[in-house]
C-alpha cells in the first residue's frame, strides 16, 4: 500500500513539474518572439524610434526643438506603415510631417507659450466626432482596402489628430488623449511585426502621463502668476 501511495505521489509530483514546463514553455515564445523582432529591427526603425522618444521628452518641456525630430520621426514612419500595410497610420504620418512645421511656427508666436484648458463640451464634440470619423474610416478602409486592423488603426488616427492639434495648441488636455491613443498603438504595431515600435509607444504612453503631470503644474503655475500680476495691478 505504502509503494501505491508513493507512486501515485511521484506520478502526481511528475505531472506538476510537466505543467510547470509546459507553462514555461507557453511564456517564453512571446518573450523569445519579441527579442528576436528587437534583433532584426531596421536602421530607419531605430531612427525613427530615437527621434519619436525625443519628440516627446522635448515636447514634454515645452521645447519647440521637439517639432524637428518630430518631423524626422514621422517622415520614416511614412515608409515603414505603407511597407506594413497599415494605410491609414501612413496617411497619418504624412499629416504628421505638416503637423510639425504648423507647430514649429505656432509655438514661435509669443502668446504660445500660454498653457490653455478646454471646457467639457469642447471635449465631448471631439469625441463624438472622432468617434464617428474613425468608424467610417475604419469601414471604408475594411471593406475596400487590405488594410490591417482597420477599425484600430482608424481610432488611432482620428484621435491623434485631435491630439496633435491640440499639443501644437498648447491644450493641457493633450496628454489625456495621447495616453489612450499610445496605449491602443503597443497593440497596433505588435501585431504586424513592428516590435520595437510597439515598445516606444509603450514608452510615449509613460511619457504622455509624465508630460500631462508636467504640464499640469505649469498651468497651474501660470494661474497663479496671472492671479499675482493682476492683484498687484489692482
Amino acid at each position: 500500500m505504502k509503494k501505491l501511495i508513493d507512486g501515485k505521489v511521484q506520478m502526481f509530483s511528475c505531472k506538476r513539474d510537466s505543467l510547470s514546463l509546459n507553462q514555461i514553455k507557453i511564456q517564453m515564445p512571446f518573450t523569445d518572439t519579441l527579442l528576436a523582432d528587437i534583433q532584426k529591427t531596421s536602421v530607419p526603425e531605430w531612427i525613427a524610434v530615437s527621434c519619436g522618444v525625443f519628440y516627446v521628452i522635448l515636447a514634454a518641456y515645452r521645447k519647440i526643438a521637439c517639432w524637428f525630430f518630430g518631423l524626422i520621426s514621422s517622415g520614416i514612419y511614412v515608409y515603414l506603415c505603407f511597407k506594413s500595410n497599415l494605410l491609414i497610420e501612413t496617411g497619418l504620418q504624412i499629416f504628421y510631417i505638416f503637423m510639425s512645421v504648423y507647430g514649429w511656427i505656432s509655438w514661435h508666436k509669443k502668446t504660445s507659450d500660454v498653457i490653455r484648458m478646454r471646457s467639457i463640451q469642447f471635449h465631448l464634440v471631439a469625441l463624438s466626432l472622432g468617434l464617428v470619423a474613425a468608424f467610417a474610416l475604419g469601414f471604408l478602409f475594411d471593406k475596400y482596402t487590405h488594410q490591417a486592423n482597420a477599425y484600430l488603426d482608424a481610432s488611432i488616427a482620428v484621435f491623434s489628430l485631435i491630439a496633435t492639434f491640440m499639443t501644437a495648441n498648447r491644450v493641457l488636455e493633450n496628454w489625456i488623449y495621447w495616453i489612450v491613443v499610445d496605449a491602443a498603438a503597443i497593440f497596433l504595431y505588435h501585431s504586424q511585426g513592428l516590435a520595437l515600435s510597439a515598445l516606444l509607444y509603450l514608452v510615449f504612453t509613460l511619457m504622455a502621463v509624465y508630460g500631462l503631470i508636467q504640464w499640469t503644474k505649469q498651468y497651474r503655475s501660470q494661474k497663479q502668476n496671472q492671479f499675482q500680476n493682476l492683484k498687484s495691478n489692482t
